[in-house]
């Protein structure tokens, strides 16, 4: 907003000290005059009354039209920095707009991006986790192969404690004597084999 310099002020202050200097004046010759009751005096107070009510008043118009005139200056100034101060502001918004709209598409393009991130760190976790089941199963597979082999060795151990303790026993029964029967028996089984033979051969 603009502001009236101060010799502006001093003039407005000066003129509108002189209108009322003359208006006075002329008060004062009109009132001096009528107590002599002199048409002369009464004539020229009255022409000066006159003369100095027309330039009071023609100093109060021409005061009066500078000041609107100034008014009218003020608010086309006040109007013209308004616009400038509009434009800058639009500028400014227009400015903010973009540099908002950027903002949020870099924030959108970085949401995307950690959403494919997310996705494929999903993705990634569920296949580990199937492989680790699968891993996991193999591994009991694996522990109950070994649970049934190991249960086979022991039985196949067992089986052959078993054999061997029948080995042991029978060796314990068969003793020289048993051997020295089972040689005698052989030997009448063969001598009767001959007799037998000699007797065919005869016959």
């Amino acid at each position: 907003m603009a502001i009236s310099s101060p010799n502006r002020r001093r003039q407005r202050s000066v003129r509108v000290t002189v209108a009322v200097t003359l208006l006075s004046v002329a008060t004062a010759a009109v009132v001096l005059a009528l107590p002599t009751q002199s048409p002369a005096w009464l004539s020229v107070s009255s022409v000066f009354a006159l003369v100095c009510g027309f330039a009071a008043s023609r100093i109060i118009y021409n005061e009066l039209l500078q000041s609107r005139r100034e008014a009218a200056t003020d608010r086309a100034s006040q109007a013209q920095a308004y616009r400038s101060m509009f434009s800058e502001r639009a500028a400014e918004h227009a400015e903010f707009t973009t540099a908002m709209t950027d903002r949020l598409a870099i924030r959108d393009r970085s949401i995307k991006e950690l959403e494919g991130t997310i996705v494929l760190a999903e993705k990634r976790a569920m296949e580990a986790e199937t492989r680790v089941k699968r891993e996991a199963r193999r591994a009991n597979d694996a522990m109950e192969l070994v649970a049934s082999l190991q249960e086979q060795l022991e039985i196949r151990k067992a089986e052959e404690a078993d054999e061997l303790a029948s080995w042991e026993g029978w060796d314990g029964v068969m003793d020289a004597s048993t051997v020295v029967d089972l040689l005698a028996w052989e030997d009448k089984a063969n001598a009767g084999a001959g007799a037998a033979a000699d007797d065919r051969k005869h016959a």
